[in-house]
């Protein structure tokens, strides 16, 4: 058995163990007690315990229902509340992962008006698309750490809050390792021991042959609960609701953390194993006409593909408050990955003429992270300020190899199975031991000050980011070096927050994202050469209105991404713009006693400027409007009932850029229902929901060029019971 996986079955065994022992030293205690009582006919002890004072790390207080926080992590800036920064920003916490079965980072993501999912290229991993742009997986952080999220995907059970950052944010995170953090960012924050003891037990599964079990363990200890271990453990297996498609996944998570008086110590461990056999792929289209939609449930794809990964994940964090009201940190981690995979999607030409290939890809890669900083308050005069100052490293080191055959005859309705493909194309690595084909090193510093005026009614914040960007690619065919990237940028930061009254507040941000330029391709004049880092400018407006028990965003916002193309003269330039103009609306929270919402409504004006032959076009799978209406109705004739249901529209999107390809708009409704009781003296919950209750089959995505089909209908249920 390997040293890691030793170690995990060590520290869910001592995440048992320590209760067991502790209620065993408390039983004895309280015997003694009950003796000494009779025996002197002393009066029974009261214990007193005042809640302890709220430190820098905790997070944020939820809204009515506890599914969204009233704040989150806005990196450099730490944990806020969302009433007092000038950005948009929503989190999901671990109970509306709960109550909507949400099984991964995508599942989450359903619920917001301003996000949609696609699968990568031509894999499965999971992509998110934010006012409009296209968010890798890769560019996922970890607890505020780039570079070791898991890379295809990440599943929930270990998964405490999910902040969805919504526009530019190369200052408040740095450039994503892979650039793609343009028009938001997602940040997971894992799980750790909570005040309140829990041990909790989930079976799990659906009506298509899945099942699955999830074991959560958390206690503190200590004469003042100093140290707290929190234990996750999930697994699930078995065919998925589409035909033929079966996945099997497994998480552990470890999490130990010590809290003193000034000094707070947290470390992580997260082991993840997925492995997806006869996955429905992405349909690439190369003639003139969108393919009409498969039905619902139809798979497409081919019984020998698979897609199989593994990513062990460390991260070490502490804070020290060395003098009042000032907080230094210091956190790293590291990631590796083990990947493999037999790719195989369609290429659709025209009606009877569609083609496939093979593809295997083994995978292996290695990052680490690290930041330091310093936050921290002081007055001058009647003027507050918050400043913060901060440097960051990430580092990622890819190996990989690949092998391809010919083209096949296949077809998306009546799909013939043909034996393996032999190879035909071919690289390196094959062996087992894939060659170095890219590494990337992203270096910056930070800092800020955000200056209250009017006793913190009026809190302006500037800041400003140095950023370095290294970028090394290397054929795995001649093993050559094929890129040689490396510049540095510097970005600025201009916030305004105007808090009207304790519930209202008005802010306008002027920011930027930020990625390494593109690298000019053979067809050009200048051809290999490295284009200057690309900056997204972003200006936003907005208002917030936050009660307690619900609360409410309004974002008005324009983003301007350099856009490379081949100009008339033959050269590779970045002389074009993508401009992405929208509003966001939404509302959250218990508006009305047992009545909760998750619900909101985007709009996205997106158009090529200076591209030549594509001026004035939609850019590829922006829709121009989005809606989501999830809504909760707690019966009060039946205690412990809930039911819930979601509305999801997604208007039409383009397939290329000049606007002759484009798939419909599409409708979705979800129906759940929950019951809370008491069964045998524990308290259990019951969940049974049903996506997209039509069975509806639909092209949900054109993101990245190719089609991602829509889920069909899907049927969960699961009991958790609380010991």
């Amino acid at each position: 058995m390997p040293a890691s996986r030793r170690a995990i079955l060590a520290a869910v065994a001592v995440a048992f163990a320590l209760p067991a022992a502790a209620f065993a030293q408390a039983s004895s205690t309280a015997a003694t007690t009950t003796t000494d009582q009779s025996t002197n006919s002393t009066l029974p002890t009261v214990k007193v315990q005042a809640a302890r004072d709220a430190l820098p790390g905790d997070l944020a207080p939820t809204y009515g229902g506890g599914q969204i926080a009233r704040g989150g992590n806005f990196g450099m800036l730490g944990q806020k509340n969302n009433i007092d920064v000038p950005f948009s920003m929503t989190t999901y916490t671990a109970k509306a992962i709960a109550d909507k079965q949400a099984r991964t980072v995508a599942d989450v993501l359903q619920n917001d008006p301003a996000v949609r999912t696609a699968y990568g290229y031509g894999n499965f991993q999971e992509v998110y698309v934010i006012r409009g742009f296209q968010l890798d997986s890769d560019d996922v952080s970890l607890n505020g750490l780039y570079g070791i999220t898991p890379r295809q995907m990440v599943e929930t059970p270990a998964l405490e809050r999910v902040d969805v950052f919504k526009g530019a944010s190369a200052f408040l995170n740095g450039a994503s390792p892979n650039g793609s953090s343009i028009g938001g960012s997602v940040n997971l924050q894992l799980k750790r021991a909570d005040d309140k003891p829990i041990t909790q037990v989930t079976l799990e599964g659906s009506a298509s042959g899945e099942f699955g079990t999830r074991v959560d363990v958390g206690r503190r200890f200590g004469d003042q609960d100093q140290f707290g271990i929190r234990v996750n453990q999930a697994n699930r297996d078995g065919e998925t609701s589409i035909d033929g498609e079966h996945r099997r996944n497994s998480q552990t998570a470890v999490a130990l953390d010590w809290r003193g008086e000034k000094v707070r110590v947290e470390g992580d461990f997260l082991y993840q194993r997925q492995h997806v056999s006869d996955g429905r792929p992405v349909v690439y289209v190369s003639g003139t006409e969108i393919p009409s939609v498969p039905s619902a449930t139809y798979n497409y794809a081919q019984t020998w593909s698979y897609s199989s990964t593994e990513d062990t994940v460390g991260i070490l964090r502490a804070e020290y408050d060395f003098m009042p009201g000032w907080t230094a940190y210091v956190a790293g981690g590291a990631r590796h990955s083990n990947e493999s995979g037999q790719y195989s999607s369609p290429y659709y030409t025209s009606p009877g003429v569609t083609t496939g290939s093979r593809m295997f890809v083994p995978r292996k890669e290695d990052a680490t992270s690290a930041e330091v900083g310093v936050r921290g308050h002081f007055n001058t005069g009647p003027v507050s300020h918050f400043v913060t100052a901060g440097a960051s490293i990430v580092s990622v080191h890819t190996e990989s190899a690949w092998n391809m055959s010919g083209s096949f005859n296949t077809d998306l309705y009546n799909t013939p199975q043909v034996a393996t493909p032999a190879s035909k194309y071919y690289s390196q690595g094959l062996d087992g031991n894939p060659p170095l084909t890219s590494t990337s090193l992203m270096r910056s510093v930070a800092v800020s000050d955000t200056l209250g005026f009017l006793h913190d009614r009026v809190l302006f914040t500037v800041g400003v980011r140095h950023q370095e960007i290294n970028s090394n690619a290397y054929s795995s065919s001649t093993l050559l070096q094929t890129e040689a990237y490396n510049d540095s940028i510097t970005t600025p930061l201009f916030g305004v927050v105007f808090k009207a009254t304790n519930n209202l507040s008005f802010y306008a941000n002027r920011s930027e994202s930020l990625s390494a330029g593109e690298q000019a391709p053979s067809t050009a004049k200048n051809n290999g050469a490295l284009l200057a880092p690309e900056r997204t400018k972003q200006y936003e407006v907005g208002a917030k209105y936050d009660t307690g028990k619900y609360g409410a965003q309004l974002a008005l916002y324009q983003l301007e991404k350099p856009q490379s193309y081949t100009n008339s003269a033959g050269y590779y330039v970045a002389d074009g713009n993508e401009r992405h103009r929208g509003v966001e609306a939404s509302v959250f929270g218990e508006v009305y006693k047992g009545v909760r919402l998750m619900a909101g409504a985007t709009y996205i004006n997106a158009v090529q400027l200076d591209t030549g032959t594509n001026d004035g076009n939609r850019p590829i799978g922006v829709p121009s409007f989005m809606f989501n209406l999830g809504a909760e109705y707690d019966l009060p004739w039946v205690p412990g009932l809930t039911f819930s249901a979601r509305y999801t529209h997604t208007g039409p999107q383009y397939l290329n850029t000049t606007n002759t390809l484009s798939i419909k708009a599409w409708d979705t409704v979800d129906m759940g229902a929950r019951y809370k009781t008491n069964l045998f003296g524990r308290d259990t919950t019951f969940r049974a929901d049903v996506f997209n209750l039509t069975n509806k089959a639909y092209w949900s995505s054109t993101t990245g060029g190719y089609l991602t089909m829509g889920a069909p209908r899907t049927v969960l249920f699961s009991m958790t019971t609380d010991f």
